[in-house]
Parts: structure tokens; sequence; C-alpha cells
């Protein structure tokens, strides 16, 4: 460990990633770690990831493409601690120590369980009980910041809650974690305008190659009535500037099929590096499993740490 301040973030392998994953959050999270500017551990939420997919192989599956992609679009394992929450036993033996301090009406307030309840959905304990899971996450690693999107601000509240209770029964043992609210996410559209989204079937994945770019761009929704195709040039303008695009479509205006063939032309630039990472990564699965077993290996010895800290003061142990 470094003097540095500790950053933390868990990303769940529950689908494929597409464009909108990359503009709306996964960007800024890899620009952010890369700055060097805080020790930072990254994990695969596997065993949050639970709660949605309960397949072996597509487990296996997802799992190896997150890891995949994080390192393709730029996540540089010289700087970040990058590993599977399951490899991490202290991850699940905090959170139970956690849920005998928490209240069930406390928990009945998180967002997710609410959701599914006003659904009517019966609801999984794995379900009720994550935002103690995932206070355990932050904790275990004495997180000074948390990046998150502002629609998950309550995680860290639930962090800081959790860290203000035990150092108030069993005395100062966890530092409270703060949010680091992620700005300017973008509202990245799919090809029929609604945002992209796996559920709508209107994505354009991460890695495509050039031939399935052309087939998602060219299926793009247009109004026939305007000389402007606002949802071209919705996701034109994610990779170039408004002043690069300004003078291309007052050019082209009504020309819907050349300005689709410009954005072909600008995402396949924009992707291919990555596409080619992703593609090499892909080939030798020997880097991602020294990048895993290297991250794992600084997490549990930081987790060790704190989890002997925490045993003392409950008293567990000497």
């Amino acid at each position: 460990m470094t003097s540095k301040p500790v950053l933390v973030s868990g990303i769940k392998p529950t689908g494929d990633i597409h464009l909108g994953n990359y503009f709306g959050a996964l960007r800024q999270f890899v620009e952010m770690t890369n700055k060097g500017e805080h020790e930072c551990f990254i994990f695969i939420a596997d065993y949050h990831a639970l709660n949605f997919i309960q397949d072996k192989a597509e487990m296996q599956r997802l799992t190896h493409e997150l890891i995949l992609t994080y390192l393709a679009a730029g996540l540089d394992p010289a700087k970040v601690h990058l590993f599977k929450q399951s490899e991490v036993p202290a991850h699940t033996e905090l959170a139970w120590i956690f849920d005998t301090i928490t209240t069930v009406p406390y928990l009945m307030r998180a967002h997710a369980y609410k959701d599914a309840e006003a659904k009517g959905k019966e609801v999984s304990v794995g379900t009720f009980n994550y935002p103690m899971l995932m206070a355990a996450d932050i904790l275990l690693y004495d997180a000074a910041v948390v990046p998150v999107g502002q629609d998950q601000k309550q995680h860290i509240e639930y962090a800081r809650d959790t860290a203000e209770k035990f150092n108030r029964v069993f005395g100062e043992t966890f530092v409270v974690p703060e949010p680091k609210i992620v700005e300017d996410v973008a509202v990245v559209p799919g090809t029929d305008g609604q945002k992209m989204s796996k559920s709508y079937g209107n994505t354009i994945p991460l890695f495509a190659s050039r031939e399935e770019i052309a087939e998602k761009v060219m299926s793009i929704v247009t109004d026939s009535g305007s000389d402007f195709p606002e949802n071209v040039y919705a996701i034109h303008r994610l990779i170039k500037s408004e002043v690069e695009l300004a003078e291309q479509y007052d050019t082209n205006k009504g020309k819907y099929k050349a300005l689709k063939e410009a954005l072909i032309d600008d995402l396949d630039a924009f992707i291919a590096p990555m596409r080619e990472r992703y593609l090499s990564l892909k080939n030798d699965p020997s880097i991602v499993e020294k990048v895993l077993e290297d991250g794992a290996t600084a997490a549990n010895e930081v987790a060790q740490v704190k989890m002997e800290a925490v045993r003392k003061a409950i008293g567990v142990s000497e």
C-alpha cells in the first residue's frame, strides 16, 4: 500500500458491454483511475451478480468478458488492483458482521428493495441484503473515494452509516468514505432513439467489427421529414466535436445515407484500437489470469489486515 487515498469500485458482470456503457461511465472511470492519484481497488462483483445471473457458464463468460473489457478500454494493471470479489473471502465475512448491527427497517429503505416490492416481486435475501455486502466491499479497503453516478449515491450513504455505527459500537475501526459523483455522464441513444440498453435490443457493441457497426448504424431510426437525423447526430457527437460536425451535417442536409456512412467510418476508427486490444487479450488468457492473480493477492493482503482489526474489535480474537 502507498500513502495515497484509496479508491474502490465494483462492477457487476451482468450484461455485454456496449457504447452506452462506455460513454455513460466506463470512459470517465478509466480516466479517473489512470490519473494515478489514488490506490485503486477495482473488483468484479460476481457475488452481487448472483442476484441476476444464476447460470454457471453465463457467469463465467460475463465475468471474463468484463475483465477483458476494462483492460481493453484502458484500465492499467500497473495502476489498479483488479480482482474478483469471490477471491477475497473477507467481503462476505465482513458483510455478515455488518448484518448483526443492521435492522430490517433500515434495509427496507434501499431503492432496489422498494422497487422490487412495488412491482410485486418476491424479493430474495440477496437482493434485500445487498447494501451490507456493498458496505463491506467499500469499507474493507478503507476507501476514501467511491466513484458513483448520482442514482447510486444511496450505496455510499449505507456504507457511511454502517461505518459510523460500527465505530460507535465497537470503537474506531473504519474510514467513513466520501462519494465521488461522476459528472457529465452521457445518456447515449440506441439505434431506436431510446436510451441504449440491452433490454431494448438497441445497442452497438463496444468492440463491434466494422460490419457490425455498419449494420447497427444503418438501422438507426430517422425522421424522414427532417433534414437533420437527430439520432445519428446524438451518437456522432460523442466521438467528434460539434464544431467538426457542423459543416458535415450542413453540407449533407437530408442525405441520411451519407451521414450514416460518415458515422460508420468515425465509429470504426474510434473503436478499432480498443477492439484490437480486446482481441489480443482474448487470444492470450494468461494475461487476464495474471492480472486477476496479482489483484487478488494485493486485495487479500489489505483485507486480512483489516479483518484482524475487526475481529479484535468485536471480541472473536485476541
